[in-house]
């Protein structure tokens, strides 16, 4: 099928959906959802045999939509489906923000902790650092991905980031003052968990997110420790080819994205951000609340979550980007609509197809 054609049948698709819909679109019912138009939106990622996609739809804790397309392993060659095992990339930072609000709630830490009352002979600019800073970007750590020798061969891991920081006498700017988006502030997280808990990180979130959710198939994967079953490996698109492309140098770092995970574990996830049942209510909210500089400007960033609009609806957030993986992860709280989209390959554009499964819901 050729793309102009296919562009127009998915017009057309969209165009039924919107006419269909019942006045108050907001409330569609699954009866209602219209599979080929989803399905359509999806075609790239199931058009042969091809690195694919994992879709979940929610909508008030009824799963409208969940289905795989495209292929989890190319070599081995089996299908994807609910089941199968993503890496998140950046969507772990949420689980890692959830870990310190658990520390939190038990009167372990405080978010006005600093750097170095954490970690022992922490250099001195870390007195000005706290996990709050961590939590919203706002910390001005150095980007560890510029410090890893060029002759490097070994996989960093989070506790090699905390010594990078431990090695340096300086930020980017002043902490507080500037939101910067932080991948060595979360490795950083994932080593105050330990600190903090006496536990590893892979550990700590087995005993006290993925069990007591009955997530099964996560894990914070490490190589040679931990296993991942049914799992989705990376593919880039070189020229008309998928290649593999799995790892990196930085695939070993947990905090800021380590975790694999299937829909099916998602959707509990998910729905548990609607209860009690890790933290309380009043501490979890304060992860959808967003950060603020020193001056009082607020970020559009909570513990995890990007804050923003889509169709004039609040949406918290977020995406996972890391060498042949993208996803993305929108929740609508006031609608109780969740759409996530996990893909196994560096091209294509979860976002844009997300806003589009949310245009058909809302009929916008």
């Amino acid at each position: 099928m050729k793309k102009t054609t296919l562009f127009v049948l998915i017009i057309i698709i969209l165009c039924f959906v919107h006419l269909s819909c019942d006045q108050d679109k907001s409330n569609i019912n699954v009866r209602e959802l219209n599979n080929v138009a989803i399905d359509l939106l999806l075609y790239d990622y199931d058009d042969g045999y091809v690195p694919g996609a994992a879709l979940l739809i929610v909508k008030n804790n009824e799963v409208l939509y969940s289905k795989g397309y495209g292929i989890a392993n190319l070599e081995i060659g089996y299908n994807i489906s609910a089941e199968t095992n993503f890496r998140l990339a950046s969507i772990t930072k949420q689980f890692t923000a959830m870990s310190i609000m658990i520390l939190k709630s038990r009167d372990q830490l405080d978010y006005t902790s600093s750097l170095t009352e954490i970690f022992q002979n922490f250099p001195p600019y870390g007195s000005n650092i706290t996990i709050r800073h961590l939590l919203n970007h706002t910390s001005g750590l150095v980007d560890y991905e510029e410090l890893i020798p060029q002759n490097t061969t070994m996989q960093v891991k989070d506790v090699d980031v905390l010594n990078m920081m431990m090695n340096l006498d300086y930020t980017y700017f002043t902490p507080g003052t500037q939101y910067q988006y932080s991948n060595s502030g979360f490795a950083l997280l994932a080593m105050i968990v330990e600190e903090v808990s006496g536990n590893g990180y892979a550990e700590f979130l087995e005993e006290n997110i993925f069990a007591p959710l009955d997530m099964s198939n996560s894990v914070a994967f490490e190589n040679g420790i931990s296993s991942i079953s049914n799992r989705a490996f990376g593919y880039s698109l070189q020229g008309d080819e998928f290649s593999l492309d799995d790892q990196s140098l930085t695939s070993a770092v947990l905090g800021d994205g380590g975790i694999y995970t299937s829909l099916n574990d998602m959707l509990k996830w998910d729905q548990s951000l609607y209860t009690d049942k890790l933290v309380s209510l009043k501490i979890l909210n304060e992860a959808f609340t967003s950060g603020k500089l020193s001056n009082g400007v607020e970020t559009g960033y909570g513990f995890g979550w990007r804050l923003d609009s889509y169709s004039n609806r609040n949406r918290v957030g977020h995406t996972g980007t890391t060498r042949g993986f993208r996803n993305v992860y929108h929740r609508y709280p006031i609608e109780n609509l969740s759409i996530i989209i996990l893909t196994n390959r560096n091209s294509g554009s979860p976002i844009i197809i997300a806003n589009q499964i949310a245009g058909i819901i809302f009929g916008s």
